[in-house]
């Protein structure tokens, strides 16, 4: 019976083979990609309990167990990154989030071909610019001689650098993401109210509602499975905020509100090559956000009927 089962498997793995040969072969790329980058890299996270050395190797180095962990916890940095994380994170959830989903509305409501084009791809255009060449204009902008400052005297305030005040820090790091990254974040929920059904508006018009009406109880429901699948992928990523622009925006002035786990995994990493260390830095983040990611799925496919897996 199990040589029968067996046989007709293979019969049907070499009739698919042959039918769809040219996918497969397409498909190898990239499954060497993922096993080269993505899962044989993940073999070097044991370094994160050892003292690591590139001269001993891996397995020549000593065994700490959860030395870095404690480190970490009890550092004096500790509390400051998780807070400068978690605020920057809530912020971006709370603004960053959301302003795409207002745009893309805003869009939808644009009867005009060209009007609509042009909107889209000024908003579009920042998120391909590079990160350096973006961290060099909000320097520009941000210095005491600046276009920023300038609105500020012209309304009767003082020159200063505003990225040397912590205070700001946030702000301008918030707005900047805004600018950069609303157009594209758009896309997706554009796409999503272009499959709307449009005989709901019609039948909603018909009843009386008038475009808010219509917006609350049309076109909201109609993305909001969209917008909640978008919620889970963020929550998942909370912890983990680019070290990019952080790195180049902050300076040792702004640490106290700047400096978040990302940037500190960088700095102790590389530049004070303190390898475990950061690598357990690195382990505990991404634990924490898989957790998140788990916990927030099944939160909303209890609440909303609506999840990931």
């Amino acid at each position: 019976m199990k040589e029968n089962i067996h046989g007709s498997f293979g019969v049907r793995v070499k009739k698919d083979w042959k039918r769809n040969r040219s996918l497969y072969i397409m498909f190898i790329p990239v499954v060497l990609f993922y096993v080269m980058f993505m899962y044989k890299p993940m073999y070097g996270v044991i370094i994160a309990f050892m003292d690591y050395a590139p001269a001993k190797g891996i397995w020549g180095s000593k065994w700490v167990g959860l030395k870095h962990f404690e480190r970490f916890f009890t550092g004096p940095y500790f509390g400051r990154l998780l807070r400068n994380t978690l605020l920057l994170s809530l912020y971006s959830i709370l603004f960053c989030f959301t302003t795409p989903i207002i745009l893309a509305l805003l869009l939808n409501e644009v009867h005009c071909k060209k009007y609509k084009s042009v909107a889209q791809t000024l908003s579009y255009l920042p998120h391909f610019v590079s990160m350096v060449v973006t961290a060099g204009i909000i320097k520009e902008f941000c210095m005491s001689d600046g276009l920023l400052n300038d609105i500020i005297v012209l309304f009767g305030g003082s020159r200063s650098a505003l990225l040397q005040r912590p205070e700001l820090y946030r702000t301008i790091y918030i707005v900047s993401d805004i600018w950069q990254e609303v157009g594209w974040g758009s896309i997706i929920y554009l796409a999503a109210l272009a499959g709307i059904d449009q005989q709901l508006y019609e039948a909603a018009e018909i009843d009386g509602a008038g475009k808010w009406q219509q917006t609350l109880n049309v076109t909201i429901p109609g993305i909001t499975p969209t917008i909640i699948t978008m919620f889970i992928l963020r929550v998942g990523n909370l912890m983990s905020m680019g070290y990019e622009k952080t790195i180049l925006l902050y300076s040792s002035a702004t640490y106290e509100t700047a400096d978040i786990i990302s940037s500190y995994i960088y700095r102790v990493g590389l530049q004070e090559q303190s390898w475990s260390y950061s690598t357990a830095i690195g382990l505990l983040n991404s634990v924490i956000n898989c957790i998140l990611l788990v916990v927030t799925n099944k939160i909303s496919k209890r609440v909303a009927a609506t999840s990931l897996w």
